[in-house]
C-alpha cells in the first residue's frame, strides 16, 4: 500500500493572473462600483511596506474609510478585496505594489489600479479589450449603458452565465462599469460619458509586463500582447511605446529580430 501524500497540485501560470484564464464573468458591478477611492484612501493610510492584515486593521479597528457601522466597514473591506485583492502573497498584487511604492502621482497611480481591477476580474478585463478599447482609440466616443449592455448580450454564448442575470442586474452592470471608468480618468461626464485616450505612463505599462511574466509569457510574446489594450495601446503600437519609456528612463528595452531584451528597471537616458 502506497501511503505516500500525493504532491500538491502546481498552480498554472494563468491562474494567478484571473483575467488571463477561462473564468466566468462575476456580477460584483451589479451593487457598487469599482471603489477606486476607497482603495487609494486606504493605501495612502498604509505603510510603504505593508504587513500582513495591515489592511484588514486600517478598514476595520482605525476605520479609515470613515464608516458608521461595523458591519458597512466589513463590507467595504470585503468589497475592496474582490476587486483588488489586498493579500501580500498574492503574486499579482505584489506586481501592484511594485508600482505602487513608486508613490505614482495621477493619473499614473490611477491607471495603474485600473489594470490591477481589469486584471483580477475577466468581465472588466474582457470589457477594457474588446468593448471600451475601440472608443479609447476614437476618444471622445460616446460610452453609453445600452452599448454596453449590447456587448454583454453578444458574449452569452461563451458566457451562459450571463443568461442567467436579471435585467436589473445587467443595467447595473453595465451603469457602474462606466461610472467606474470615469473615476479611472478613461471617460468624462457624468450622464453622457466620453471616453479619454491615456497619456503613456511608465507604471501601467510595467506592471502589464509583470502580470504577463507571471504568466510565463516570453518576451517577445509580451511585446505582441493584446493586453496593452487596456492602457489604450494595440499591439503594434507596444514597441515604439516601451521605446520611448526607454528613451525616458523608465525601463531597459531593446529588440534585435526576434530577440527581446525588456527590464523594469530604469536607465539613465
Amino acid at each position: 500500500m502506497n501511503l505516500k501524500a500525493k504532491p500538491k497540485a502546481k498552480t498554472k501560470h494563468k491562474d494567478m493572473v484571473p483575467a488571463f484564464g477561462e473564468r466566468p464573468y462575476v456580477a460584483r458591478l451589479s451593487s457598487r462600483s469599482a471603489l477606486v477611492s476607497e482603495l487609494k484612501i486606504l493605501l495612502a493610510a498604509g505603510s510603504d511596506i505593508p504587513r500582513v492584515d495591515e489592511y484588514k486593521r486600517l478598514v476595520l479597528e482605525e476605520n479609515c474609510l470613515a464608516k458608521a457601522t461595523m458591519s458597512s466597514r466589513q463590507r467595504a473591506l470585503a468589497d475592496l478585496r474582490s476587486r483588488y485583492i489586498l493579500e501580500l502573497d498574492d503574486p499579482l498584487f505584489q506586481c501592484f505594489l511594485a508600482e505602487w511604492s513608486k508613490q505614482l502621482p495621477d493619473p499614473e497611480g490611477s491607471l495603474t489600479i485600473y489594470c490591477l481591477w481589469a486584471l483580477n476580474d475577466r468581465l472588466v478585463a474582457e470589457l477594457g479589450t474588446k468593448y471600451l478599447f475601440p472608443r479609447l482609440r476614437q476618444a471622445p466616443s460616446p460610452v453609453k449603458t445600452d452599448d454596453i449592455m449590447a456587448y454583454l448580450f453578444t458574449k452569452q454564448t461563451r458566457h451562459p452565465e450571463l443568461v442567467k442575470w436579471s435585467a436589473e442586474t445587467t443595467s447595473a452592470v453595465a451603469r457602474k462599469y462606466a461610472a467606474s471608468i470615469r473615476d479611472f480618468g478613461l471617460a468624462r461626464g457624468i450622464y453622457s460619458k466620453l471616453s479619454v485616450h491615456p497619456a503613456l505612463y511608465a507604471a501601467p505599462a510595467r506592471f502589464l509586463v509583470r502580470a504577463l511574466r507571471l504568466a510565463n509569457t516570453k518576451d517577445l510574446d509580451i511585446i505582441r500582447s493584446p493586453w496593452f489594450r487596456l492602457i489604450g495601446l494595440d499591439s503594434h503600437e507596444v514597441v515604439d511605446a516601451l521605446s520611448e519609456l526607454r528613451r525616458q528612463g523608465k525601463l531597459s528595452f531593446n529588440i534585435q529580430a526576434d530577440v527581446v531584451e525588456l527590464g523594469l528597471e530604469g536607465h539613465r537616458p
